[in-house]
Parts: C-alpha cells; sequence; structure tokens
C-alpha cells in the first residue's frame, strides 16, 4: 500500500485533533484497542522482521524501516487483552499449586507432568504457618479442603531429645536445666521449638503434616473446576526456546511436540531438565566421587525412614521429636491416623545404598540385599540409645523402610532463576535440607509471588523483566530459609553431641561440653528467631481466632481416627495397618480410581 507523506501527516494531525474532544478515559480504550489490533496483526505474521512505508515523490519509491511491535496486551478482568498463556514443567505440590494460584487469576495454564497418571503415593508433606497463610491467600476453598486432610504438630510439644538419657517411657517433661543440680530431675527433654509462640505471634494456623496424596488431589480438583483439560500427563518438558522479548517461549516436550506458551514455569524438581539447560547442565551426571550430581552437592548424610502405627505413652502430647546423639539424629512424627514417620539421618558417604527408595513421587527400588532385616540395620546403628527409639523402631515393618541420600544446592547469588521467558522455582532451583520442613513451604510461597509478579504484567513484552523481577522479590529469604535448613543438619551431626551432665559419664567430649552451653542460646534466642522469621511472611495477616478453632475441631477428629488405627492393628497386626507411604500407591493406581474406592 502506497501513500503520501503528505497524507501520512494529515491522517495523524486529524487523528490527534478527534481524540482532543474525547474523554480521556475513553481515549486511553481507544489507543489500547488500536495498539492491540496492531498487535494481533503483526503477531498473526511473524515473519515480517519490519514495517515500512512506502513514499512516492517525484516517481521515485523510499523505503523506510522501523522495528516491528510484537508485545501484546494482557488482559484482566479490568483490563482490556488476551490472557497470559502459561507452560509449567511438573506436576508436583510446587507445579499444581502454581497453576492454581494462575488459574484463579485468569491465566491460561497447561501442566506438563511426566507420569502417566497420578497415583496416590508419596509421604506426608510438611506445612508450616507461613505456608498455611499462603494457601489461605490462594483460595479459601483449597485451605478449607487442606485443613479438613490436616494433622497439627505445632500445638503439642516439639524439639529436641536426648537420644541416650530419655528413660524409654515416652514421659512427658520440661526442658529446664534442674538436672544440673538435681540427680532425680529427668533430662529427657534438651529444648523445645516454640512453635506455638511464634505461630500466636502472627496469628496463624499451626505447623501441621497433610499426605502429599491428598495434597495433589485436592490441587488437582480445585484447577480441574476451573480448567478441566489442564494437565497433560505423560508427556514432560524436556527444553525449550526463549525467543525473545514479547515472542514467548517454544516448549519442548518428551515425545516431540512442541508447545507455545507466553512463559515457561520449570517446576520440576532437582533434577530439573529446564535448569539443565538454563544453567547448561547434564541431567543427573554425576561426578566420580558422587559428591556433585547435575550442580547439586551431596550434603554429607543419608537418611532412612519409615511409617508404623503405634500408641505412645505421648502420642497425644507430642508433635514431632528429634532425638539426638554422636554422629547421628533420629526424628519421629505424628502424621494423622495413629501413624508415626521416623527418619535416622548418618553421616555416611554418598551410595552408601542399602535401602529401596522410593522417596515422593518415586518409584521404589530394588532393596540391596533382599534378606537384609533393615530395621535390625538401623537398631544396631543406635546401639546404646534410648529405649523410645527401638521402641518405634521394632514396631515397624522392615519392608517399610526407604533411603535416600540428601542433596541440595548453593543459592543462586550470581545466576538469576530466570532465563528470558522462562523461570524455575521451587526443587527445581533451590533445593533444601528437610530439617526444617519449608522445601513445599517455599515452594508454595514462589507460587504466590510469581503469580502476583505475572499478574501485574500489561504486556508480553513486559514479561522478562517481570520474571527478574520475582528472582530478585525471592532470592534473599529462600536463601536464608536454605542456610538455615543446612546449619541444622551440620550443627547436629558435626558440632552437637549428648549434652554434658555432672551425674553420669555420657556426655564428656568437648562437642557435649558445646552442646550443654548452646542450650540456653537455642532455647531462648535462635529458636524463637528462627521461627518468627520463616513466620513473618504471612500475606493474609493476623486470622484472629480461626487458628484456635481449627485446633480445636482438628483434635476431636484425630483422637477418633487414632484410635480405629490403634484397635485396627491391635486386632489385625502392623502388617495391615496404614499403608506406609510407598505401598499407598499399590491399593490405589490413580487419583481418580483413589476417589472411587
Amino acid at each position: 500500500m502506497k501513500l503520501s507523506l503528505s497524507c501520512i501527516v494529515a491522517i495523524s494531525t486529524a487523528a490527534t485533533s478527534a481524540l482532543a474532544f474525547v474523554p480521556s478515559n475513553s481515549r486511553t480504550s481507544i489507543v489500547q484497542t488500536h495498539t492491540s489490533a496492531t498487535a494481533r496483526c503483526i503477531s498473526c505474521n511473524n515473519q515480517k522482521q519490519s514495517t515500512h512505508l512506502r513514499m512516492a515523490e517525484d516517481d521515485e519509491e523510499t523505503v523506510i524501516s522501523t522495528p516491528a511491535d510484537v508485545s501484546e496486551l494482557l488482559g484482566r478482568p479490568a483490563r482490556p487483552g488476551r490472557p497470559l498463556k502459561v507452560a509449567i514443567a511438573g506436576g508436583g505440590v510446587g507445579g499444581l499449586s502454581t497453576a492454581l494460584c494462575m488459574l484463579k487469576k485468569g491465566f491460561d495454564v497447561t501442566v506438563y507432568e511426566k507420569t502417566a497418571a497420578f497415583a496416590r503415593f508419596g509421604g506426608p508433606i510438611q506445612f508450616a504457618s507461613n505456608a498455611l497463610s499462603v494457601l489461605k491467600e490462594i483460595d479459601e476453598t483449597l485451605f478449607t479442603r487442606v485443613m479438613e486432610k490436616f494433622t497439627f504438630t505445632g500445638t503439642r510439644a516439639c524439639g529436641i531429645k536426648d537420644g541416650l538419657r530419655a528413660d524409654g517411657s515416652f514421659r512427658m517433661t520440661n526442658d529446664s536445666l534442674d538436672y544440673l543440680w538435681n540427680p532425680e530431675a529427668p533430662a529427657d527433654w534438651f529444648v523445645k521449638f516454640p512453635l506455638k509462640g511464634c505461630a500466636d505471634l502472627f496469628g496463624l494456623p499451626y505447623t501441621g503434616v497433610i499426605d502429599r496424596p491428598d495434597l495433589q488431589e485436592i490441587l488437582i480438583d480445585e484447577c480441574k473446576k476451573i480448567k478441566p483439560d489442564f494437565i497433560k500427563n505423560g508427556n514432560a518438558c524436556n527444553g525449550y526456546v526463549s525467543k525473545g522479548k514479547g515472542k514467548g517461549v517454544t516448549v519442548n516436550l518428551e515425545d516431540g511436540s512442541t508447545a507455545e506458551a507466553d512463559v515457561l514455569v520449570g517446576s520440576d524438581g532437582i533434577w530439573s531438565a529446564v535448569r539443565a539447560q538454563m544453567y547448561g547442565e547434564e541431567i543427573k551426571k554425576t561426578s566420580a566421587d558422587g559428591t556433585r550430581r547435575q550442580g547439586c552437592t551431596y550434603s554429607g548424610y543419608t537418611v532412612f525412614a519409615g511409617e508404623t502405627v503405634l500408641k505412645t505413652d505421648d502420642y497425644y502430647e507430642t508433635g514431632y521429636k528429634v532425638y539426638i546423639g554422636p554422629k547421628r539424629y533420629f526424628v519421629t512424627s505424628d502424621v494423622g491416623d495413629g501413624r508415626i514417620q521416623w527418619y535416622a539421618f548418618f553421616a555416611f558417604p554418598p551410595g552408601s545404598k542399602r535401602a529401596p527408595s522410593g522417596w515422593g513421587s518415586s518409584e521404589r527400588s530394588d532393596q540391596a540385599d533382599p534378606e537384609e532385616n533393615l530395621v535390625e540395620y538401623i537398631k544396631s546403628l543406635h546401639e546404646g540409645w534410648s529405649d523410645e527409639v527401638m521402641t518405634v523402631l521394632d514396631a515397624t515393618p522392615p519392608e517399610s523402610v526407604e533411603q535416600r541420600d540428601l542433596f541440595d544446592r548453593a543459592p543462586e547469588f550470581l545466576r538469576s532463576w530466570a532465563d528470558g521467558n522462562v523461570v524455575c522455582i521451587g526443587d527445581a532451583v533451590h533445593p533444601m535440607m528437610p530439617n526444617l520442613g519449608q522445601g513445599g513451604c517455599q515452594a508454595i510461597e514462589d507460587a504466590f509471588i510469581l503469580s502476583e509478579t505475572l499478574e501485574g504484567t500489561k504486556s508480553t513484552d513486559k514479561l522478562e523483566d517481570a520474571l527478574q523481577e520475582f528472582y530478585r522479590k525471592r532470592i534473599v529469604r529462600v536463601s536464608i530459609v536454605q542456610f538455615l535448613s543446612r546449619l541444622a543438619s551440620d550443627l547436629i551431626i558435626n558440632a552437637f553431641d549428648t549434652p554434658w551432665s555432672p551425674h553420669d559419664d555420657l556426655g564428656k567430649s568437648w562437642k557435649s561440653y558445646l552442646t550443654f552451653f548452646w542450650k540456653p542460646v537455642l532455647q531462648y534466642a535462635i529458636f524463637p528467631a528462627q521461627f518468627a522469621y520463616l513466620y513473618s511472611y504471612h500475606p493474609t495477616g493476623n486470622m484472629g481466632g480461626l487458628p484456635a478453632e481449627l485446633e480445636k475441631k482438628w483434635k476431636e477428629q484425630h483422637l477418633e481416627d487414632a484410635e480405629k488405627a490403634f484397635e485396627r492393628v491391635a486386632e489385625d497386626g502392623q502388617s495391615v495397618a496404614a499403608p506406609s507411604f510407598f505401598k499407598i500407591a499399590e491399593q490405589a493406581a490413580t487419583v481418580m480410581s483413589a476417589k472411587k474406592n
């Protein structure tokens, strides 16, 4: 199309004059509509890299090139434009939370998950008070449904017990220093965690656990209410092509097909394919000594885990306990329905594999020695420890024991989590040690803050900057939580020992004296500051009397459910008690089949 220069000037002048008589709000609408229409025309013909105006003057043509505007307006209910199109790699807790949060904001979201179907598979996951606040802010129905399946631990005594001095009766004692001058005073509890006090400080629900399959089922169901076909199973993301500012991203899928999106969110776990491309890593490539794998570092610790149904004398009075001793620690936690889940941490070299692995959503691999009784092996590593540890282990079916080497990675201060129109969240970019139970919590915070950041982005050419803004918002807090999680393991294994006491010879090493002197510092300074910081992010604000109401309602149901489980075990034996976290998968093949059962 040929236009003379005079015509262009005349049209521009006329348009400007006409706009002068239009109200300002209408004028903005006209300009936005024109920009949107222009962008759509240009985007329909992506092979055009510039717009040409040809002007005829003295029978000669001059071609003037101007940069093509490839951006499009991103709409909201009160803002014109189309919905933001988001692809999410990975359908774990972080990916599904991100999907729901974004769907609630009107984004067009698709999750690409490697598993062919969701099985009821995976152990309990801890949600601290900060994560519960985020869940409630994302969606009230989601929060209510999670609370219906929740087991509170932070309402009861939680803390560190002496793995050698606990008398074996599961008695409830205080954590004072009375035993220093009174040889009859119990020294079972070293220090208790101020979980309830810190939650009350901010008016938040108390820390607890929910079975991972229940959480995934709730998230999937809530997402499907908004977009029934939001998830594509059996077709993982294995790469991407970020096409530049305002041009989106091509998602490469495992079956060889591709998908187009404005943004790709990598939420595909610690061995992330998205991060592998972003940082130039090779998926699961392991160093010769086993201490590094795909950019992650072996923490120095391996952990065994198991589950049992057991009514101890302190079952209703304790949430979770950390038994400390020389070069190891043993954790037990109430996970609901009469179940106790335990973890045994050891400072072993990487690859010290004895038990199968069925962690999270991974498959349970074969046991190294099928004839070995893994419970007896773990008991042998706790020789001389309290009978409380032995009682829990003796009640555990040996076939329920699993093992995993623990990897984490250093904070990414020098590299962004984002590359063009692609960003990583959760374990895909900041995996952390499990000691504070913040891995899933931080992934949910990521999901919420990323969604909030993208919601404020008005056009596709601003998306790259928005993803960098998200990284800047999150890097400091996440790095602090990573540091605290790693420090907890390092201190317990390398700096802590059985505390010194004047009444016996169980703790006489320099570490024992150090552990003893740490007690008041931990009790009155470090632990209160640590949990206050973790809970300081709570987008709902103070919830008033709601946490107390939730606890009261849960307490009655918890008692009823636990007693039924104890009766069942008393009649039928431990082997047919509530299934351990890998056995759940064998009982229900998919989420849908689980609903029908």
